[in-house]
């Protein structure tokens, strides 16, 4: 066993970090999701394998995962775009809902057959699997080029759904252990949820922005600190309040990322890392937390295999079809959706509600679970790509979202520098810098094209593709991105 001196914890810790950066390149080069090696590094690390690290407390697991939840959803809501969320958000929400209703459903009528439980823990056993996962779907679509709708669709389902699975998990738990509950008022409660959680996320959006925009710190560092410390503070102040801190978080973020921030590249930049960190520590501690010997039997790896595949080709697929009844998604959308709901981090952290409750089969449930995220990750993660190819839905090359450059801070300078890179829907690509008629007191600094520097003059003309950085006073930025056509980037 490790020495759990103070030195040796943090010798795990930067081990931990070392070997976790490293497998985001071998996943990535191998097609196989991070998230799985994350897991096989806590699980190599464990007792049953090298017997380094001896670690069974589901009650810490499960506040590590809630906090890096937190994190995860929110760096996903600042990097979101709503002008590609707004147009599919119906579809999204019903996905993230009723979706979640029908996956759990069906796999719970599978689980009443094939294990020996009865309906309640069967429906508990669904409601846990139900939802996909942010950390999955965030990680696996990062950098794929697939079609924004389909994208935007899963970012948002994923970002959304995760309340519902919780709801769900939380209420069969109750129904156990207090068989006379009132299903009506649970029911109740659950829209009384979703509604403060979305109320107080929008609404401390709006908040937080103001409060960074108007902040004069003294290091830029200290404004990704603040938009840290308005995450966590959005979802304890929801759930105090008895609503869903999740979502709450998420939509808190899809606010400030539409808007305008001070230090707008600091703070994204900031929590970047920190969702990848949040991801190396919670998948290393879950797969910490998962015995492999008791993985290792039959018994249970041919009720794991069935569960997982009635997930992946009958209940997500139905889930989707019907969901998306009334939306405008092809049948190849809708295929892609079906297969593109990763389960992951979420459903091994709601397995840890039943086994800190002390129900019955939780052991058995948690294990099924985790049986069903390395399947889910192996066979739908590793072949994303492959699929949105073979179903034509793979897209143009997406810009980068825009980003302020701060060149100095708040307090010392009213100027910023602006990256923007022009699309075909551009309306000066072809065009000649002079005609652009820019605001006075800016200036277009530099032009990337094709990774080379392009010093710009009056008489140079714009093309797709080119990233301009553009400096300008702070008060006429949305000025600036409304002449250059990216006005609703920030709307």
């Amino acid at each position: 066993m490790i020495d759990f001196s103070t030195n040796g914890i943090i010798l795990i810790g930067g081990i931990f970090l070392l070997a976790g950066v490293l497998m985001t390149k071998v996943s990535s080069r191998a097609g196989v999701p991070s998230l799985v090696l994350f897991m096989i590094i806590g699980m190599s690390l464990g007792s049953d394998i090298s017997g380094l690290i001896y670690f069974s407390n589901a009650e810490i697991a499960q506040l590590v995962g809630i906090v890096a939840l937190i994190f995860i959803l929110f760096e996903g809501g600042l990097q979101a775009s709503w002008k590609h969320i707004r147009p599919v958000l119906g579809g999204s929400l019903v996905l993230a809902t009723v979706g979640v209703v029908i996956t759990t459903s069906i796999v719970a009528i599978t689980a009443y057959y094939i294990l020996d439980i009865n309906w309640i823990e069967a429906f508990l056993l669904g409601s846990i699997v139900g939802s996909t996962d942010a950390a999955a779907v965030f990680s696996v679509l990062a950098g794929q080029n697939i079609k924004s709708k389909i994208s935007s669709t899963l970012e948002a389902e994923s970002g959304t759904n995760d309340p519902m699975a919780m709801f769900l998990t939380i209420a069969f738990i109750h129904l156990i252990e207090a068989p006379d509950s009132s299903v009506g008022q649970m029911v109740g409660d659950f829209v009384l949820e979703m509604g403060i959680g979305a109320i107080i996320g929008i609404g401390m959006g709006f908040v937080a922005v103001w409060a960074i925009n108007h902040s004069s710190l003294d290091a830029s560092g200290l404004y990704a600190v603040l938009s840290a410390g308005f995450a966590i503070f959005i979802y304890s102040f929801a759930a105090t309040l008895h609503g869903s801190g999740l979502l709450a978080v998420y939509l808190a973020a899809l606010v400030m990322g539409t808007r305008e921030l001070t230090q707008s590249y600091s703070i994204v930049s900031f929590h970047e890392g920190v969702a990848w960190l949040m991801q190396i520590l919670m998948f290393v501690m879950l797969g910490l937390l998962v015995f492999p010997s008791e993985l290792a039997d039959w018994d249970l790896i041919w009720r794991g295999l069935v569960l997982s595949f009635v997930l992946l080709l009958v209940a997500r697929p139905i889930a989707v079809f019907v969901s998306t009844i009334f939306f405008d998604y092809s049948i190849k959308e809708k295929i892609f959706l079906s297969w593109a709901g990763l389960r992951g981090a979420v459903p091994i952290v709601l397995a840890t509600f039943p086994l800190l409750a002390g129900v019955d089969n939780s052991f058995l449930f948690f294990n099924i679970v985790f049986f069903i995220v390395i399947t889910s990750a192996l066979f739908q993660g590793s072949t994303i790509a492959f699929m949105a190819k073979k179903l034509g839905l793979n897209g143009p090359p997406q810009p980068k979202r825009i980003h302020s450059l701060e060149l100095v801070s708040m307090d010392r300078a009213n100027a910023e520098m602006l990256e923007i890179q022009l699309t075909e829907k551009s309306p000066f690509a072809g065009q000649l810098v002079q005609t652009i008629g820019l605001p006075k007191q800016t200036v277009i600094s530099a032009i990337i094209r094709s990774g080379k520097l392009v010093m710009p003059t009056g008489k140079t003309k714009l093309k797709v593709g080119d990233v301009l950085y553009v400096l300008t006073e702070k008060k006429q930025v949305s000025k600036v991105k409304m002449v250059l056509g990216e006005e609703d980037m920030a709307n």
